[in-house]
């Protein structure tokens, strides 16, 4: 059997998670898109060469929907990142140029009569994840957005720095939006073996705490983004485990933004990967302030599409 990948959008991270995707050979046949045709072309020679180079060899097919009929996976990852930039605590900011690709980009996927898992990565992912889905009709659990996978992967980094292990030592979630509204879910959280508020609590780290840590997660995005004035590395790393893990049938269990049907919306929650995208939502035993940041992020979420549509249409 032969596998095929879409990306739709080849900016900073659709790029970069196609060269992640063609230097390990992850599939046998790669369709870019992207309406810039020349940065496009420039890429698509870029890739060839490199392939010279390489143990791989990757099919390439450039701005050809038809061409994702069948299709394993397709990944949107287009987005605006100067809009981004004009406002870049609010990642709504460059919802008027997604939701206008996505609007087109959309039918025409819907139209290459596509069945297999879609990912998001666009911002604001959550809300794009959830139009996707409207747009496409394709089921629910074959929408997957990133999600708060990113979040929870700074998280780790944040705590492993404070308590100096490795952040894949960590165990946790943050969850909700993949936006300001997101939050730690530190009930999940476990290091060492144990809850890491026994661990705090019991003294051997007295320079951690989590307010502390819950700040570095944070902030990590804030530093690449203002120092480069984009990201793609993390996400591009977060976008490649859950694409990994849908074509792998691997049943791995990851906090992606999947339709959490007691909010009625996309968000961030712990779900199992597999070939057919969602296989199985976890059911989080959440604190009582938990349960409560995570409805206000729903809320956030579903006030704030609201918003952008209506601004949308005026």
């Amino acid at each position: 059997m032969t596998r095929k990948i879409g990306i739709l959008g080849c900016g900073h991270v659709g790029s970069t998670i196609a060269h992640q995707i063609i230097i390990k050979g992850i599939t046998d046949t790669l369709v870019l898109i992207d309406p810039d045709r020349d940065k496009l072309s420039a890429d698509l020679l870029d890739f060839q060469d490199a392939q010279v180079n390489l143990s791989y060899h990757t099919k390439l097919i450039a701005n050809d929907y038809s061409a994702l009929s069948d299709a394993d996976v397709v990944i949107s990852a287009f987005g605006n990142i100067t809009k981004a930039w004009e406002t870049p605590t609010d990642r709504f900011a460059e919802f008027p140029y997604t939701k206008k690709y996505v609007e087109e980009a959309a039918p025409r996927l819907k139209a290459s009569a596509f069945k297999g898992v879609l990912i998001v990565v666009s911002n604001p992912c959550d809300v794009i994840t959830s139009i996707f889905q409207k747009i496409t009709e394709l089921p629910k659990d074959q929408v997957i957005g990133t999600g708060t996978l990113l979040d929870s992967s700074r998280m780790k980094r944040a705590t492993a720095a404070a308590l100096k292990i490795d952040p894949r030592s960590v165990i946790g979630y943050s969850l909700g939006e993949h936006g300001n509204s997101q939050f730690v879910a530190w009930s999940t959280v476990r290091v060492l073996g144990k809850p890491i508020k026994k661990i705090l609590k019991e003294g051997a780290y007295p320079n951690a705490d989590l307010e502390r840590i819950d700040h570095d997660s944070k902030m990590g995005g804030h530093i690449v983004f203002f120092g480069k004035h984009y990201t793609n590395y993390g996400i591009s790393a977060a976008a490649l485990r859950l694409l990994k893990a849908v074509l792998n049938d691997a049943h791995e269990e990851l906090p992606v933004s999947n339709y959490y049907q007691p909010l009625d919306t996309y968000l961030g929650y712990p779900a199992i990967i597999g070939r057919k995208g969602i296989i199985e939502q976890l059911q989080l035993d959440l604190s009582v302030d938990e349960r409560t940041k995570l409805k206000q992020s729903a809320d956030f979420i579903k006030d704030k599409t609201k918003e952008a549509l209506k601004k949308n249409t005026e």
